[in-house]
């Protein structure tokens, strides 16, 4: 799975610890992705690499299994946010 899926993006609040898992999106590479819609799946560029956020796969994730971040999405936040709104939508 790590050769599509290189990269996890944890979007859980930092004020929610006492849990063991994390709500993460993978982050997969643009060219095993396939169609995407703009909106529900932003494209980044991570270690110089194209990735799409799979926002549509989101899940809990162990949170013993995260690695240290290997880069800051915070200045895509609204991409990330309107990913999720996307996805959520109101209902």
């Amino acid at each position: 799975m790590r050769s599509t899926t290189p990269f996890l993006l944890d979007v859980q609040n930092n004020f929610i610890d006492r849990v063991e898992s994390r709500v993460v999106i993978p982050m997969r590479h643009a060219a095993a992705f396939g169609p995407r819609m703009r909106d529900l799946n932003p494209l980044f560029e991570i270690s110089g690499k194209d990735i799409v956020l799979d926002t549509a796969a989101l899940a809990a994730f162990p949170a013993a299994g995260l690695k240290k971040p290997v880069a800051s999405l915070f200045a895509q936040r609204e991409d990330i946010v309107a990913a999720l709104d996307t996805l959520f939508g109101s209902y």
